[in-house]
Order: C-alpha cells, then structure tokens, then sequence
C-alpha cells in the first residue's frame, strides 16, 4: 500500500471556474465517479473518510449553470458541515448558498429558495415545504440524497424523490453512503425509492483508492463472564422455558421448532395474536399476549446481565419493579414480580458486589491508549444509555482525569422519565469540546454513529458487538480517516455477543459483494418506474410462525391497491358522499370554476407530516397549510376540527398521565362546533395491555357524553380519503375562506388570551402560554421587545424578531 502523506503532498488541485484554488484535491476515483454520476441518476458508496462529498461537489459545479440545487442531509449538524464546506471551496457569493433548518422560519423560506442557488437542507423542511406548495422543485438541476441508504419506507427522502420525478425538467439524482445494506433486495429498494439508476462503488482495496486509505488495525478480545453471572443467567433461562413452553401449550409457537425463539418471531408473534384478537376475544389469546410480553422482557434481562454489566441489569430490574407496582403497570411486569425464581435474581443482583468484567477491560484499554499518546481520541460505542452511564460514573469515581482519561457521555435527545436525552445544542458543544481535547474518550450510544460531524479518532472500541453491517461500517468508519486507526470489539464468551460478531461480519461481506456485483449495474428510466410500481403492490411477508392468519398480508396488498388507485386518481377512491352529487359517483372540480378556485384547502398540524396523510392528500390535489396548530390535527372549514389518533396513540394516551385524551378532546370541543375523533388501525384491543371495557367506557363517554363523534379508518390512506370527503362537503359548492382557530369562543378568559397569542403563526400552545406566564397580559406581550421576547423558553431571535414584525408592521390588504 502506498504511504498515503507521500501521496497526498505529490498530488495537485482541481482547477474551475466555481472552485477556489487550491482547497480540492485531485484524487482519480473521485473523478472517475463523478463523471460516471453526471451521465445518469447514481448511487455512489464509498468508505468513510474518503470524499463522497467532493464527488457532489464536482458535480454541482458541473450542474449548477442549468438550475439549483438541492443538498438533503439527515441531521441539521451535517446540513451545517455541508453548507461550511461549499462556501469554503466554491468561487460564489456565499448568499446564494442558503441553510434550511428548523430555526428558518416557514414565511421566510419561500424567498430563500427563489434566491437561492443551492439550497442544503434536512429533508423533513423540504418535505413541509412541498406539501405546503412552498417551492418547486422543477428548476432543481442536481438533487443530492446524503446518507441515503434512509431512502426507505415512510422516510422524507422517498417522497422527495417522488415529487423531483415528477416535477423537475431535468432531473438528476446523486445518493451517497458508506453501507446500503448487506441484501440485494435492500440495495434496489433505495435505488427505485430515489430512481437510481446505476451504482458506483469503490472498496479501500481498489487500487485507485488504496493510496489514500490509512491502516485500521482490527481485533477482538475475549471476555470471561463470572461464574455468579452464569448462574444467575441460568435461573432466567429456566424462567424463559418456562413462558416459551405456556405459549407452547396454547398453540402460538410450534412443537416442532428447534434452537431459540427470536426477537423478530416475537414480535411477529404479537401481530398474530393482535389480528385474532380483533376478530375473537378469546381468554387464551390476552394470555398468550401478556406470555409473549413476559418473554421479551425475560430475554432483555439475559441479554444485560450476559453482556452489559450488572448496572444495567439492575436498573431495569428497578424500573421493572417500579411499572409492575404503578396502577397502569403490565400484567406481564406484575406477573414476573410474582416468580419466585425471578425475584430470586432480582435480589441476587441487588447484593452482587462487583461488575462485569467488560467493564476493567475498557478502562484498562483506555488507561494504555492515553499512556502511550495523550493527545489521542477515543469513541466507546454501547448500544444502551445505562451502559453508558456505568462507564462514565465509574471514571469520574476512579478520579481517571488524573491518569488523563477525560470522558463524556454522548447519547440522543429522547428524553423518558428519569433518563434525560441531550438537546441538539448540547450534543453540537460535546463535539467541540471533544475536537478541542476538552474530552478525549466519547462514550456513545448509536447517535454517534452517523449524521453528526464527529473527527477522526484513534480508536473505536465496542462495547458489545452489533449484528447490522450498516452500523457496524459506521462505527468503524470514525476511525483511520486521517491516519492509522484502530478497532477493538469486546465478546463476552459463550454469550450472545459471538454471534453477533459473526454475523456483522458475514454481512459486512455479502455487502461488500453485493457492492462488487452491482457496480456495473444499472436500471432504465421504464425500469426504474416499473420497480416503484412493483415495490407499491408487493405485499410484506410474515415471518413464519405457526398461526395461518390473513390480517397482515391481505391488509398489506388492500392498503397498497388503494395508494396506486390514490395516486391514478383521488376522485376515483373518495367517490361523492351527500352534497351536491349522488353517493358514489366521480367527483369533478364545481362548474364555473377554475381548477385553482375549486381546490380543496385543509390546515395539518406540522407533527402530522410524519404521517404519510398529508402526502396522500397533497398527491389529491389539496391545498395543504401546515402549522403548529395547537388544538387537533387537521382543520378543515369553521367548525369541523379532526384530532388523528392511530390505534398506538389512541391506547397510550389511556395510560399516559401527560397525553391526556378527554382533556384534548374537551378543549376541541370548546373551540369547534364540529369536532370529530379519527381513530386509525385494524384494532383496539389487546394491546398495551389495555382491558377492553376501559377502551369501550372512554369511547362512550367521548361519543356520548362529550358528543364528539369517533370514525374509524384501515390506514393512512383511508383517514387521507375521510378527510377529503369532510372537506368537500365543508367547503363545496359555497367555498368560504377556513379560519384554522374556528368560530367558538374559548369558555374561559385564560383560553381567549392563549388563543390570541396563538393566533401569531409559529406561536404553539406551548409557546403563548410561556409568553403570558411571563408578561401576564397579551398587552405586555404585544409591547414586549425583541431582547424581552428572547428572554421567555423557546423564543429565540428568529422566533422574536418574527413576533415582533407581526406587531409592528402596518397592516396592507
């Protein structure tokens, strides 16, 4: 291999018109790659560290005289790491390089785009965008998909690549990744979702990569559990044979299967059981529900105590113990803290004094790669906070900042009870304070291991090995980016961890060579199109288990007949309820009016473009208003306001003291004179372990009582065509202008004044009520300056400026 500085100081820098001299540096694959990417949609993989964004770049430069372009990026950090990179290297006015984020705020964005050359975004900003009818992407000459292998299922990035189809005059795409997958199939499915049509790939043992490829030096150590850990372990087996041969009894998993139940068989066991469920309410099937949810926590705790330590295991046995004792806990938790044999562990594992031994060879390691270099930079990766947790608390206890061992935890920004996540702004400082050397070993979890600018490191250690090639790459791919770097994966013996290490392997090569298969591979425009539509009917099998069961796939092949007749033509599926036409019959635009004048207009709270509903009903034609609406989901005249729960949100609203359901649903009540609940799935019983008479009492008394009345739907294509038909209905054939706060008066004077500051586009709820704890009074709010505004939680400077022109600015019809 050749040395990769001698290389480097020899080679020369690409000259352009676009490019400042010097900063980009002439690497033949780059080249190579990019050339091939200007001919046709492409996606290129390429290792870590090696330039995928250089390749963009010479091909925006070479793209950017025939319209914009637009750079998607998964996290705002990496948005923002792009944007530093393409104004330190292009020869343009940096103004025409314009960030989207969430703190641009909407009403700004559109002439933003207008004026903007390139636009480097997260895709759920440009989504919001096109559904709102904010941009076009019609005049976007080059559209660049970063980290593209999310270019699957409900993911941003597949819509977008949708509408660029369909609305670009010239559309080219260019997906980039360090590891699409390890499965053929997974590799196409990213390419139809973002019509690709062929695949670039360099490995770093092709020769005109290896030159700039530093060594990773890679090893394994082995790790002896303790014999009170096996112990322990057993008792739990022994537990789990126990449940697994219950389920056995009834019917729900096979005599004849062999070797251990897995994770996925689980889960597709509670599908089964669910879909029975909705049809029968036999007392076997709650059984087997509540068995089924034993065995998955049973097989968590094993999973800890044989590779994560006795910390971790003994605060999941806390909060365990605290969810079986609550009033809303599980049976399967209040029946687990009845086993004699379990709670023996539990008690076992509260007097056990020591840890896992994983836990002295991370220090010991540490300890040795700071001692041989100070100024090294180390990231830990574990795939659970608690893990993390027990490895920063016991350096900061062993005092190890004197041995020079400087360590931070670095986890993401889910934040559930007493485990609190770390806002993007203290993520961003950690990494900066980790580059200044501040920090010098990063204990993270799988945040860390894309969509954040995390430097180069001389060392990546895992915890416990992962059983996905794409992480797996990932966390590999911190390393040796800028010199020799190395990897080292701890195994616990005899334990889960030696498959899993397997296994990642065995992956990380069948990628590899499905990488090599694929590099001459490529696909039409017919092709490519012929695959979507392939992908849009193909049904999802089940995993096999032993129970015969139509729900899933039938479902599946319903739900996906209904979104193609969505997307030939919306009328076709909503038909005509009532009004002007008979049931049934195809519904056209009004007579006598333009196609723009006859558009349907709803407003959709901006939480519900995760939702695929509102992309149902933007591809219907419908004029979409996304705001922070407050009260309800979707609202679409005066007086009808629709709150959209799925069948999930619906169960855990009931057992979620902070998602109070009767308390949204009185406050929708107040404001709209028509409010109307959408409940979304197959069924609402037997899941999260709520009885059915509770389900059946709160619809009784949100129908009866309240007199909201509840609809319910299949899926998001079914609630995208009720909320047509209400809307057509609301505002056809006398179409008034929609007023998304409704006409009732709040009943309360609080409510009134939160309604007016409210009433502020991007003000939520939330927002307005800190606003009046702090001023008192909407007038001291209204007359508050911008440096007051920014003193209130979530007011920053945008949001305050923003208030502060709506206030101050002469009013023009």
């Amino acid at each position: 291999m050749h040395n990769p500085a001698a290389s480097k100081g020899a080679s020369k820098f690409i000259s352009h018109p676009l490019l400042k001299d010097g900063v980009v540096e002439r690497r033949a694959y780059q080249i190579s790659i990019a050339e091939e990417a200007k001919k046709g949609s492409l996606m290129v993989v390429l290792p870590t560290g090696l330039g995928k964004t250089t390749v963009a770049l010479l091909v925006l430069i070479d793209r950017l005289a025939k319209g914009k372009i637009l750079f998607l990026a998964p996290t705002r950090p990496l948005v923002e790491q792009h944007s530093a990179f393409l104004r330190g290297v292009l020869n343009i006015n940096p103004t025409l390089i314009q960030t989207f984020t969430g703190s641009i705020l909407a009403d700004s964005r559109g002439k933003l785009w207008d004026d903007a050359k390139i636009v480097v975004s997260t895709p759920q900003i440009i989504e919001n965008d096109l559904l709102s009818n904010r941009i076009t992407l019609s005049d976007v000459a080059l559209l660049i998909f970063d980290e593209c292998h999310r270019a699957v299922g409900n993911y941003s990035y597949v819509y977008i690549a949708e509408k660029y189809a369909k609305q670009a005059k010239e559309p080219l795409v260019l997906g980039m990744t360090a590891s699409p997958g390890s499965e053929k199939e997974k590799i196409q499915e990213i390419c139809t979702s973002l019509g690709v049509e062929r695949v670039e790939s360099r490995t770093e043992y092709d020769h005109d990569v290896a030159p700039f490829v530093f060594k990773k030096d890679f090893e394994w150590r082995g790790v002896d559990v303790p014999a009170e850990i096996k112990k322990q372990k057993r008792v739990l087996d022994g537990v789990l044979a126990e449940r697994i041969g219950e389920l056995r009894n009834l019917g729900f998993i096979s005599r004849k299967k062999s070797g251990e139940i897995t994770k996925k068989e689980l889960l597709a066991l509670r599908q089964i059981i669910v879909a029975q469920l909705a049809t029968q309410k036999h007392a076997d099937l709650y059984k087997a529900l509540s068995l089924q949810a034993e065995v998955m926590k049973i097989k968590h705790a094993i999973d800890l105590i044989e590779t994560q330590g006795i910390f971790a295991v003994r605060r999941y046995f806390e909060r365990l113990r605290t969810e079986a004792l609550s009033k809303e806990g599980s049976k399967a938790g209040k029946r687990l803290l009845k086993d004699v044999k379990f709670v023996e562990v539990m008690s076992a594992i509260a007097a056990y004094e020591g840890e896992h031994p994983k836990l002295n060879v991370v220090i010991e390691i540490l300890q040795h790669e700071i001692r041989v270099n100070p100024d090294t930079r180390i990231i830990v990766f574990t795939n659970y906070r608690d893990t993390a947790e027990m490895i920063v608390s016991t350096l900061r206890d062993a005092n190890a900042d004197k041995e020079g061992i400087r360590a931070v935890k670095f986890i993401g920004q889910a934040s559930k009870a007493e485990d609190k996540g770390l806002k993007q702004k203290e993520q961003v400082e950690i990494i900066n304070e980790f580059k200044a050397g501040i920090y010098n070993v990063l204990v993270a979890t799988s945040v860390a291991e894309e969509g954040l600018d995390i430097p180069a490191t001389d060392l990546v250690l895992f915890y416990e090995p992962i059983p996905s090639a794409i992480r797996s790459i990932q966390r590999k791919g911190r390393t040796a980016r800028k010199k020799v770097g190395k990897v080292i994966v701890l195994i616990a013996k005899g334990t889960k961890d030696e498959a899993y290490y397997w296994i990642s392997r065995s992956k990380e090569r069948a990628m590899r060579r499905r990488i090599g298969e694929m590099g001459s591979w490529g696909m039409n425009n017919e092709t490519v199109e012929a695959k979507r539509e392939e992908t849009a009917n193909k049904a999802e099998p089940i995993p096999e288990m032993v129970l015969e069961t139509r729900s899933k796939q039938e479902r599946e092949r319903e739900k996906q007949r209904r979104i193609t007749d969505f997307e030939l033509s919306p009328y076709r599926v909503f038909g005509d309820v009532g009004g002007a036409h008979d049931a049934g019959t195809r519904a056209e635009p009004v007579m006598g009016q333009s196609p723009a004048e006859s558009r349907l207009t709803i407003f959709v709270d901006l939480r519900e473009t995760k939702s695929g509903v509102a992309r149902f009903l933007e591809k219907a034609g419908m004029d979409l208003k996304l705001q922070n609406l407050g009260i309800g989901d979707y609202v679409v005249s005066d007086r009808v306001c629709i709150e959209r729960k799925t069948t999930t949100d619906f169960l855990d609203s009931l057992i979620n003291k902070r998602r109070n359901l009767l308390e949204q649903i009185i406050r929708m009540r107040k404001e709209y004179k028509k409010p109307v609940l959408v409940i979304e799935g197959e069924s609402l019983y037997g899941q999260r372990n709520v009885h059915p008479n509770v389900v059946r009492a709160v619809m009784a008394t949100i129908a009866i009582d309240l007199s909201v009345p509840i609809i319910q739907t299949r899926d998001e294509a079914d609630t995208a065509s009720l909320l047509y038909v209400i809307a057509r209905r609301e505002q056809q054939p006398n179409k008034t202008e929609i007023n998304p706060h409704g006409k009732k008066p709040s009943a309360s004077l609080t409510e009134q004044q939160e309604y007016l500051v409210s009433a502020i586009s991007n003000i939520g709820i939330v927002t307005a009520r800190n606003l009046l704890r702090r001023f008192k009074t909407v007038e001291k709010v209204v007359t508050a300056s911008k440096e007051e505004l920014m003193e209130v939680e979530h007011v920053g400077e945008k949001t305050a400026e923003h208030i502060r022109v709506v206030l101050s600015t002469e009013y023009e019809e």
